[in-house]
Formats: structure tokens, C-alpha cells, sequence
């Protein structure tokens, strides 16, 4: 059984885990993500960043419900096993995968082994700069298409690109937040989505 060594909030609190010892877990209230092994406790997210995570589910499967094939929509805490050996999971605040690389249905009961097309983290005022660079590092060193990081204090959301691509988009330049190429024609003026809030 695994013992959680610290309970910093946003910190490693045990190193060496697996992703088979993470599922297995007892709920404890927290949330956790696993980062090359590193056991990280995550507080419970507020108001201000559910409502924003429900906001974009809503888009996303809004949109994917409009263009049946796209894609499959997840919301938060949907783990997803990145790598092995050491092992990282992590449950973004939303994802969408493709449904053709979707595995049968038999095994998707535990994490899914495999990189999202599209990730979305949403930035808590307990998070840590590092960690966030850490887990969008992570997504992309696993195969992820686009990374959307949104920066609620800020009203804009940091887009990154498996070519490498870097852009931040902010509320107050009207920009829209577009998801080619996972979901072509999808388009979520900045605006509006933190209008939301």
C-alpha cells in the first residue's frame, strides 16, 4: 500500500509510484497527478476554474456533438498513462481524443494508455509555474497535438503545438481560441469564455 510521505498542496508527497499504485488510492478528497513517478497532490479547484473547465467541455462537446467523427470529449480527472518507467499520469481539466484511436471499450475502465489530441489545463492560484511547464512538457513529449493552458487572473490562455508553436491569446485583444487542427472550424472567442466566469 502506498503511504503519501507529505502533504504539501501543489507538491511531490511521494516519489517512485506507479500508475497501478495511483488508481489504487484511496479517496482522500485530493486529487493527484503523477509526473515521472512524482506524486503530486493537487487542491480541489474553485469556483472560478469549474466554471470555466464546464464552459469549455460545453464548447468542445457542443461542437464535437455538431461534427459527428471528430472526436470524443472528456472532463476533468479523466486519467491519461503518458508514459511508463517512470510512470506519468495526468487528468487534464478537459481533452478531446479522436475516436479512431479510442481502444475497445473492454479496456477503458482504468487510465487510458495513450496521449490526448487535445489537452486543456486551467492555471489554480495554487498552482505552481513549474508544475503547469511541467505537465504541458510532458503532454507534448507524449504525442499531444495542442495544449491549451488558460490563465483565468490574466483573462488568456497559453496555446502550444507539437511543431513547437508557442502563442498567448488574451480576452481583452478579442482573439479566438481555435483547435486546428483536432477540430477544424472550432473557434471560442476569448471573450465570451471568460465571460462565463
Amino acid at each position: 500500500m502506498l503511504t503519501v510521505v507529505r502533504s504539501d498542496v501543489d507538491a511531490v508527497v511521494a516519489t517512485q509510484v506507479t500508475a497501478e499504485e495511483l488508481f489504487a488510492l484511496e479517496d482522500d478528497g485530493y486529487r493527484y497527478d503523477l509526473l515521472a513517478g512524482n506524486l503530486i497532490r493537487v487542491s480541489p479547484a474553485g469556483f472560478r476554474h469549474g466554471r470555466l473547465a464546464a464552459e469549455i467541455v460545453y464548447r468542445l462537446r457542443g461542437f464535437v456533438g455538431d461534427h459527428p467523427g471528430l472526436g470524443v470529449v472528456v472532463g476533468a480527472e479523466t486519467g491519461f498513462r503518458l508514459s511508463r518507467n517512470p510512470d506519468t499520469v495526468l487528468g487534464p481539466d478537459a481533452a478531446v481524443v479522436r475516436p479512431e484511436r479510442l481502444p475497445s471499450p473492454e479496456v477503458q475502465s482504468g487510465y487510458l494508455e495513450l496521449a490526448p489530441d487535445l489537452v486543456v489545463e486551467i492555471v489554480s492560484p495554487s498552482d505552481r509555474w513549474t508544475t503547469v511547464s511541467e505537465k504541458v512538457d510532458s503532454y507534448l513529449a507524449a504525442g499531444v497535438t495542442l495544449v491549451w493552458v488558460v490563465e483565468p487572473k490574466a483573462r488568456a490562455v497559453r496555446v502550444y503545438s507539437s511543431e513547437g508553436a508557442e502563442r498567448r491569446l488574451r480576452a481583452d485583444h478579442d482573439n479566438v481560441l481555435e483547435a486546428e487542427p483536432v477540430l477544424p472550424g472550432f473557434g471560442l472567442p476569448l471573450t465570451e469564455l471568460f465571460a462565463a466566469e
